[in-house]
């Protein structure tokens, strides 16, 4: 198993409305996207606010292996999840790691 973390900070361009589209399409990455174990995704609510650093969105995939990782990246519902960022995103963070 392998876990994929992204935090999106995004830039003046991005509307708060567009939060939930964008929940809303991470969340159906799952059912559309082969070797995906469990898949969370949310608008940051935090009360630590001194940590905030401008990131608005979190995702957490878990995939089943690491070739389900490779094949996420090019596939056509992660393409239209990151075409929906064109002009938003100041920054993202990726961490991915094995489950031991």
């Amino acid at each position: 198993m392998y876990e994929h973390l992204v935090v999106f900070k995004f830039n003046e361009h991005y509307r708060p409305e567009t939060g939930e589209q964008l929940v809303q399409t991470l969340l159906a990455l799952k059912e559309s996207i082969p070797g995906i174990a469990e898949l969370t995704a949310g608008l940051n609510v935090t009360e630590e606010t001194g940590n905030i650093h401008g990131y608005t969105l979190g995702l957490r995939v878990t995939f089943r292996d690491q070739e389900a990782l490779r094949t996420y990246g090019p596939h056509p519902a992660h393409l239209h999840f990151v075409g929906l960022l064109e002009g938003m995103i100041e920054n993202v963070v990726v961490v991915d790691y094995p489950i031991l």
